[in-house]
């Protein structure tokens, strides 16, 4: 780590699996947002393609894609690892993000005390496909040697808390929980009913809503199998993009409901279409502490989901009876019926969401306390 001039700004390294729009980037520029006085950002994507939530970044931050920046996944060799460790010097402070940035977590390991790195501090927010059903051994082993040396690691959940704890090992110490966060102040205004491209809620319309990426692990499949119990005038809006698409549409054609299935692609701000919806709903076969929810609850909004990770945890108390077994097609499918068929039950549960939200999962908070763990890390007072 190189020292820097008085009133030089901080210098941070972001490695992240991939850059686009999904949850823990969009919670990372949240948190870039907040942290832009005194602060440079240097963004680097192990999908060099993957770089949606770039868009997302406030004006005023300082903001670099550094050029030429190693690849962050290849063959595991030592001369590889050393190039990364070399290209992490001249940071102040290094911020890696899921098993996609892990082996730079482990060129950190191994050659932090001979280059004077910079503290590392781990983000872990949960899995895709390959790991959704069962957590991979070789990894349990991968994380626990590559995190030896990290100044801290943090979770958005419970069970990913447990996770660290138990099958990666890490010592109490350095396993932080951080629950997830949004600004449920932008989330009180209602939008326009024209505000998503290629769909409009037309008089007469309900919608059934979700934000996902389109990605296997969400089984959004799922989704539209329970929209097909619903009255006509219910409709399946999707917000998100990514490669299960044409998987959506071929369900929602074999249903003969294409013509209340719409996937109008990416919302770089979900505050500005969310309260849309009439009914929220999850899908995932895995999650941790998904922001989508939160940020249903902050639009007042009723949820249907299964209990993956910790989203029984988040939703208000009223609301657990409709959060169901994960797995469970005809649960979840029942779940988002019953509530389809009440107003009345939607709006109360909605109601007790938003305030849940706004007193204990506001961004706010959330920031404070990334604030205090990046300033602990620095040895510092304060971050920035």
């Amino acid at each position: 780590m190189t020292a820097r001039a008085k009133g030089a700004p901080l210098k941070v390294l972001h490695l992240h699996s991939t850059f686009d729009a999904g949850g823990k980037e969009r919670r990372a520029v949240a948190l870039m947002n907040r942290f832009w006085k005194g602060v440079s950002h240097h963004i680097v994507s192990a999908q060099p393609t993957a770089m949606g939530a770039k868009i997302l970044i406030d004006k005023r931050v300082a903001a670099f894609f550094p050029f030429g920046f190693p690849a962050l996944a290849g063959k595991l060799r030592i001369g590889r690892l050393q190039t990364l460790a070399r290209a992490m010097q001249d940071f102040d402070l290094i911020l890696t993000y899921n098993w996609g940035a892990m082996d730079a977590v482990l060129a950190h390991a191994v050659f932090a005390p001979s280059m004077g790195l910079a503290p590392l501090v781990h983000h872990e927010d949960g899995f895709n496909a390959d790991e959704a059903g069962g957590l991979k051994r070789s990894r349990n082993w991968y994380r626990m040697v590559a995190l030896s040396r990290a100044s801290a690691l943090v979770v958005p959940s419970h069970q990913l808390e447990s996770i660290a704890l138990k099958a990666w090992h890490q010592p109490r110490a350095r396993v932080h929980l951080i629950p997830n966060g949004v600004d449920t102040a932008a989330f009180l205004r209602k939008p326009r009913p024209d505000v998503l491209p290629r769909v409009v809620k037309r008089p007469g319309e309900k919608w059934l809503g979700t934000l996902a990426g389109l990605r296997a692990v969400k089984n959004l499949p799922r989704m539209v199998r329970a929209l097909a119990d619903l009255p006509p005038e219910w409709h399946l809006v999707i917000l998100g993009e990514g490669p299960e698409r044409a998987a959506i549409l071929a369900q929602a054609t074999d249903l003969q409901l294409g013509h209340r299935v719409h996937l109008p692609g990416h919302v770089p701000d979900p505050s500005a279409a969310i309260g849309l919806f009439d009914l929220f709903a999850l899908s995932s076969d895995s999650e941790q502490a998904p922001l989508s929810v939160i940020e249903a609850m902050a639009a007042g909004l009723a949820v249907a989901s299964p209990a993956v990770g910790d989203v029984a945890h988040m939703v208000s108390e009223a609301n657990r009876p409709f959060i169901t077994p994960p797995k469970d097609d005809d649960a979840f499918t029942a779940a988002v019926a019953a509530l389809a068929a009440d107003d009345t039950l939607r709006r109360r549960l909605g109601d007790a969401n938003r305030t849940r939200a706004r007193d204990e999962l506001d961004e706010s908070v959330m920031a404070a306390r990334y604030a205090a763990l990046y300033a602990k890390a620095l040895g510092r007072a304060s971050f920035p």
